[in-house]
Formats: C-alpha cells, sequence, structure tokens
C-alpha cells in the first residue's frame, strides 16, 4: 500500500454535511502532505458513507454498529490509521491557511512534541478561548466565569495567555482542544491513545496530561487557524445534559489524575458554586425581569440547578458512562 505522511480521524454523529465541508476545506488546503482520511460514523446512519463514495471516494469509512463515543470512536478510527502522525479533527471544522500543513511542520520539527493545536474561531471569526486551557484544578474550576475570564484573560488559572501573545511562535501550553489536536502515533500509542472511561467531553485534557507526565511537551501554534463551528461563542446552545457531562468529565479526570479524595472535593466545591449561582440569581430575578430577560434568566437557573444535582449525586443518568471497555477492532484497512 502506498504509504502516507498523516493519518486524518474524524468522527461523524449525525454531521454528514459539516464532514463534506471539512474535507473540502482540508483538500484545499493541503496540498505538500500524502493523507489519508478515515471517517468513524457513530451509528448515526446519517448517509455519510454514500455521500463521501460520490465526492471522496478515497476516504476510509468504519461504521460502528453503536454510538462510542467521542474517545473510543478516534481510537477505533486511529487502528485504521497508516501514517506516522495522527490528527484528530471535528467534523464542524474548516481548515484555513494551511493550517493543517503547519501543525505538521511542527510536530515533525521537535522531538519532544506531545499533542500540538492550532488557533480555534467560532463561526463569526471570533476567537474560541477554549482551544487551550490549564488542567483543571478545584480552584480554576470553581472560579471558571465568562466575566472572570473576560476582565483578567492573561490570569494563570484558564492557562489562555498564549492566545494574546505573539501566534507565530509556537507555545508550550498545558492542554489543547480535541476539536483539532495533531499527535505522532509512536506517542499516541505511548500514552494509551485516549481514555475509554470518557463518553464526551475531558478526553483531550486526559491525552494532554498524559503526553506532558511521559516527558513530552504540548505546544499551540497561533498562526494555524482552523474554524470550528460546533464550539460557538455563546453557551446558550448547550442543553443541562452538556453542562453536566462537562462537570462529571471533570470529575473523572480528576479522580484518574489526582485520587478520589480530591475528586470529591472537586464535586462538593461545585456544588457550593452552584448554591452560591443560585441565590444570586434567585435575588436579582426582578432585575433580569424588568429587563425583560426572563428566558436568559430561566436557562442560567436551569444549568446550575443541573449542576448542583450533579454534586449532589442525583444526576444518576451519569453512571451509565462511568465505564466502557475499550473499542474493538483496531486492525488496520477498509471497513
Amino acid at each position: 500500500m502506498i504509504s502516507v505522511d498523516l493519518s486524518i480521524v474524524i468522527v461523524n454523529w449525525h454531521s454528514a454535511d459539516h464532514v463534506l465541508a471539512c474535507l473540502r476545506s482540508v483538500r484545499e488546503q493541503t496540498t505538500a502532505l500524502s493523507y489519508e482520511v478515515i471517517v468513524v460514523d457513530n451509528a448515526s446512519y446519517d448517509g455519510c458513507r454514500e455521500r463521501l463514495a460520490s465526492e471522496h471516494s478515497c476516504v476510509v469509512f468504519v461504521q460502528s454498529k453503536e454510538n462510542l463515543g467521542f474517545a473510543r470512536a478516534n481510537n477505533l478510527g486511529a487502528g485504521y490509521a497508516r501514517g506516522p502522525v495522527l490528527m484528530f479533527l471535528n467534523p464542524d471544522t474548516v481548515v484555513c491557511d494551511r493550517a493543517v500543513e503547519h501543525l505538521y511542520n511542527h510536530v515533525c520539527t521537535f522531538s519532544d512534541a506531545g499533542a500540538v493545536g492550532c488557533r480555534l474561531l467560532n463561526s463569526d471569526g471570533s476567537l474560541q478561548t477554549s482551544c487551550v486551557q490549564s488542567l483543571p484544578t478545584v480552584l480554576n474550576q470553581v472560579m471558571d466565569n465568562e466575566a472572570l475570564r473576560r476582565l483578567f484573560p492573561r490570569n494563570g488559572l484558564w492557562g489562555t495567555a498564549v492566545l494574546y501573545e505573539d501566534g507565530s511562535v509556537a507555545a508550550e501550553v498545558e492542554a489543547i482542544s480535541g476539536a483539532c489536536l495533531m499527535i505522532r502515533r509512536e506517542v499516541f500509542d505511548l500514552v494509551g491513545g485516549f481514555s475509554p472511561i470518557y463518553f464526551m467531553y475531558g478526553e483531550d485534557m486526559d491525552l494532554c496530561y498524559k503526553t506532558r507526565r511521559a516527558g513530552f511537551r504540548n505546544y499551540f501554534l497561533g498562526h494555524a487557524v482552523i474554524v470550528h463551528h460546533g464550539g460557538g461563542s455563546t453557551h446558550k446552545a448547550r442543553s443541562n445534559f452538556s453542562h453536566v457531562m462537562v462537570r462529571d468529565s471533570v470529575g473523572r479526570f480528576l479522580r484518574e489524575s489526582r485520587g478520589a479524595y480530591y475528586s470529591s472535593c472537586y464535586r462538593v466545591a461545585l456544588s457550593g458554586a452552584a448554591i452560591i449561582r443560585l441565590v444570586l440569581l434567585t435575588v436579582l430575578f426582578p432585575a433580569w425581569l424588568v429587563r425583560r430577560r426572563a428566558c436568559e434568566w430561566q436557562w442560567s437557573f436551569g444549568k446550575w440547578f443541573a449542576i448542583f444535582r450533579w454534586g449532589l449525586g442525583l444526576a444518576r443518568w451519569t453512571r451509565q458512562y462511568e465505564q466502557f471497555e475499550p473499542a474493538a477492532g483496531s486492525r488496520r484497512g477498509d471497513a
């Protein structure tokens, strides 16, 4: 089989339109590399296979019979990869200005490179600050607030100071977003790939934690730019399911990296933070009503009430995601 420089893994779940648009941008913006694309469908059966066959016939399509979640599906796709470098790319992304080639050149140039990420933009062109972050602690999770982030964007709690510096030089960071993550295959295998204990959210910071622990450095390339439509500049589109799953994934990460006691402290602290926010929202409700922002108040209250319930262990539905076995089917080749 013809060798390739890079293997790009994309997980699809009811995102066929996005997948095709993403692949068009990859093809247009990546001409100096030989690469393959592996698309894993997480049991969405949305016609992605047929549409890829007509427009991108060289894509390796892997059909999963169940929704494996993000981590396990990416591991499954990586099992089919032939390239020495892997790139995990969200389907709702658009590659700009040779971003894939910039990331690849850095990975191949620096032997200490672990996970490497790029600057992510929202659909409106604004900066998506989640493209880099500090690894979670009780303090930075309890203090995490959009207003505080706007007031103190360079504060070390968030790990986002590099976003406001010279983007022409690669900067070492603690963690990068899994929406666009490039890593050498040998490093990915060495740290055990994405941990299957995460269904959605958290798998990227866990991988970055493992690469740092193995002695590698995670890098952010500010001059490599990708638009990430699904990230959004606002969190209002997220359901309470998403809000709870984010916190639950952080709790799992803290349990794995710092132990059960620290993870329990995080849950208690977040419950306390939720109570404070709920009290403030209740007190300030008349002001929100006068400003005709009742719907926004209702959304905020519902979000923090759901997080409070999770902190008390009442969101029992999250238990179905507590443990997953590693995905089978790690062979290479066409599905």
